[in-house]
């Protein structure tokens, strides 16, 4: 059974002109202990489709979905009250930008033992001895002194391990990975990429990975989903992706890529005939 399954997902956004259908169609699943990477040009409604699944769009989003089921519950009846019960517990967002997503005015301690105190129930030193242990599972050093550390004293990349605690802090069931390497070195996007791939292998959880770096889909993912205009393109392995892409999309992102430029110039998006029907599954 599908730990995530969602069928013909739609996300509009009320605006001057209009409806504006910012995803169009989409569908997906998520096996247990699967790492599924979802892939695309900014703008391509990868960020939006996982928001609606979390129930943190804004009030303008009209969200409509044939099934939107997660562990066997489906998301689309629950009420706001039921859905924060379950969004933090069981399934858990790492945001892009940490220093933008973490609280200024607040110390990573206290933003760690929030989750812990909503969610768990735990007493204040349960939840301290909690936020050192997660501290320290995502290789911050000296934990206990950093408890008491407001994001600005800590560097992109602490900030974002901080942001990889809070969200692995009840163990959720599924986790969603949005761009988590933004703004990081290489050295340290590598680090991050590992750290997440050891924390999904240790506590089984589903990994989505949103991302438009091709590497890093290489690197982590056992499917993957490319998304265009709101609406999937294209559905494969891994393996599959690469060697044999469907989608005149998916194979301008990969001949995009600095390795598999010829001559030149690099080729872009633009060059390829990108205005195809979607994959399977998806709506035109």
């Amino acid at each position: 059974m599908p730990l995530l399954e969602i069928e013909n997902l739609v996300v509009e956004f009320a605006t001057a002109a209009g409806q504006f259908r910012a995803v169009d169609g989409v569908s997906l699943s998520v096996e247990p202990r699967e790492v599924l990477a979802i892939v695309g040009e900014s703008g391509s409604g990868k960020s939006v489709s996982m928001l609606a699944v979390m129930g943190l769009l804004p009030w303008s989003a009209k969200v409509t979905a044939d099934r939107m089921e997660f562990d066997g519950v489906d998301l689309m009846t629950l009420t706001p009250a039921e859905r924060r019960k379950m969004v933090g517990k069981d399934m858990a967002m790492i945001f892009q930008e940490p220093m933008a997503s973490l609280n200024p005015c607040f110390t990573v301690g206290f933003q760690i033992e929030e989750v812990l105190a909503v969610h768990m129930g735990m007493s204040r030193a349960e939840r301290r001895a909690r936020a050192i242990e997660l501290l320290d599972l995502v290789g911050i050093p000296d934990p206990a002194d950093r408890l008491s550390s407001f994001p600005h004293q800590m560097s992109g990349g602490q900030c974002q391990r901080v942001m990889i605690a809070i969200a692995i802090a009840c163990n959720p069931k599924l986790l969603i990975a949005d761009e988590p390497t933004t703004a990081l070195d290489v050295t340290i996007q590598k680090q991050i990429l590992d750290l997440l791939v050891s924390l999904q292998e240790k506590y089984g959880m589903g990994l989505i990975m949103i991302t438009h770096n091709m590497g890093v889909v290489a690197e982590t993912a056992d499917r993957v989903i490319v998304q265009y205009k709101g609406r999937k393109m294209e559905e494969a392995d891994v393996l599959s992706l690469f060697e044999n892409p469907k989608s005149n999309y998916t194979r301008a992102l990969l001949s995009a890529l600095p390795d598999n430029a010829t001559g030149d110039r690099l080729p872009t998006i633009s060059d390829y005939l990108v205005d195809e029907q979607p994959a399977a599954g998806a709506a035109s």
